[in-house]
């Protein structure tokens, strides 16, 4: 499936004979349709949720499609997500054949939605914890923004009944992302956010290898690099009441490793750039 993915964008990229991190500036520009979106739901082992998020989605923003990416979850959450769409056009459901993590889960749903046309591409948690009553926020921002981040650390956005734990690793996880990468975001590892189609299409998508959330920084400072537009509105962020959180160990420790890699290269980039400028400077006298 990830596979099938990558081939998709890659034929895509080749029909718009864009370059990657060069936007054109009337496309740039160009209005963007907010009720031709498409909602993302990557599910393993959401059971008790899936069902109830579908509801509030759809009654929220009746007007946009729903994609569920079930990754072969053993609860049944893929039989219960096809069990609503079978009574309801607007919802679809992606069933992959195993569990390869968050990133090729999205991977895979960007893949279909891009293919489907749509002009607005939603990330969502099937958990609860992005409320669907504050997917019109989003929207709203995505007129004037190439990516809009739902953020739960710009005034006016909070999180509700996390650990201190859990809100001290976020918290550092976002300056240590902004030091690293200058993406110049308030909250790079959320995952409740709105793409154009067409920034899916500018940025480098065959190239992504993160797995767990690092995928979000991923994108987001591929975004910040291609010179588009980033947007913040303020969200609440519910801590889930049923099922259990898929953050581990193993997700943190391949954040921090890619993070860091990712900084490096930034910073050699910064160097190599202030470089070639003084000799050009040096040679022009």
């Amino acid at each position: 499936m990830v596979v099938g993915a990558l081939a998709l964008f890659r034929r895509r990229r080749s029909r718009r004979r864009r370059v990657v991190g060069t936007p054109t500036p009337h496309w740039h520009d160009e209005t963007v349709n907010r009720d031709r979106g498409i909602v993302i739901i990557p599910t393993y082992n959401e059971a008790q949720n899936i069902e109830l998020i579908l509801d509030r989605v759809r009654a929220c923003v009746p007007q946009l499609a729903v994609l569920v990416v079930d990754d072969d979850s053993p609860d049944g959450t893929g039989e219960l997500a096809a069990k609503v769409a079978s009574h309801d056009s607007h919802v679809q459901v992606l069933h992959r054949s195993e569990k390869t993590g968050l990133g090729d889960a999205y991977l895979a749903g960007f893949a279909l939605a891009l293919q489907r046309d749509y002009d607005v591409i939603i990330e969502m948690d099937a958990d609860g914890s992005h409320l669907p009553e504050q997917l019109p926020r989003l929207l709203d921002a995505i007129g004037d923004a190439d990516l809009v981040i739902g953020s739960r650390w710009v005034p006016g956005g909070r999180v509700v009944n996390w650990p201190m734990r859990r809100e001290l690793l976020s918290r550092g996880a976002n300056t240590y992302a902004n030091l690293m990468l200058g993406v110049g975001v308030h909250d790079a590892t959320a995952g409740f956010r709105a793409f154009r189609s067409s920034t899916l299409e500018t940025i480098d998508l065959t190239s992504v290898r993160s797995h767990g959330y690092c995928f979000q920084i991923d994108l987001t400072r591929r975004v910040a690099d291609a010179g588009l537009r980033i947007a913040e509105v303020p969200i609440t962020f519910v801590e889930r009441v049923y099922g259990e959180s898929k953050m581990t160990g193993s997700i943190v420790r391949e954040a921090l490793v890619r993070v860091t890699q990712w900084g490096v290269q930034h910073r050699l980039r910064q160097v190599r750039g202030a470089t070639a400028h003084a000799l050009e400077r040096s040679w022009g006298r």
